[in-house]
Parts: structure tokens; C-alpha cells; sequence
């Protein structure tokens, strides 16, 4: 096992470095509008066909921009899966 040793001011440097590069990861604004990659992963499906039986039956919102290119409203996805979601008891 390695031992490094810091000074304290490069100690606490060092810790404001990782908590100025969280928050700027945090802060990044998520897409509106998601692959059927990304939307599979997010409601945690397998089947290209229950995301399009999803998308039939009106349950989330998406755009086809363009032939064969169809991307998924994330705040719809979010929704259909609070509407789902279950309280324990």
C-alpha cells in the first residue's frame, strides 16, 4: 500500500477541486428529448416492442424528426413512471 503525504493547504485544495467539479456535474441539465437507448434505460425495458406499445398507447410523448430517428420527452417518462409508482406501506 502506497502512503501519499499532503501539506494541508494542498489537502484542502485538493477538496475544493472535487467538490467544484460535483457540482458542476450536478448542475448539467439533462436532455429534453432521449434515444430509445436512453428511454429503454430509464424505464428499465428490454423489448424495443413494449417501448413502442409505450408510445402507442399515448403512456409517453415523442418526436420523429426525421424517418426511423424517434426520441422520447424524458419529463413524459418521468411522469408515466410516478403515475406507476406504488407507496409501501
Amino acid at each position: 500500500m502506497q502512503v501519499i503525504c499532503l501539506e494541508e493547504a494542498a489537502f484542502y485544495e485538493l477538496v475544493d477541486q472535487v467538490v467544484s467539479r460535483l457540482k458542476k456535474e450536478q448542475g448539467k441539465e439533462k436532455p429534453k428529448w432521449v434515444d430509445d437507448e436512453q428511454a429503454m434505460r430509464l424505464l428499465n425495458i428490454k423489448s424495443k416492442t413494449t417501448l413502442q406499445k409505450l408510445r402507442d398507447e399515448g403512456k409517453i410523448r415523442f418526436t420523429q424528426p426525421q424517418p426511423r430517428v424517434i426520441l422520447y420527452d424524458i419529463d413524459s417518462i418521468d411522469k408515466y413512471l410516478e403515475r406507476n409508482a406504488r407507496e409501501t406501506f
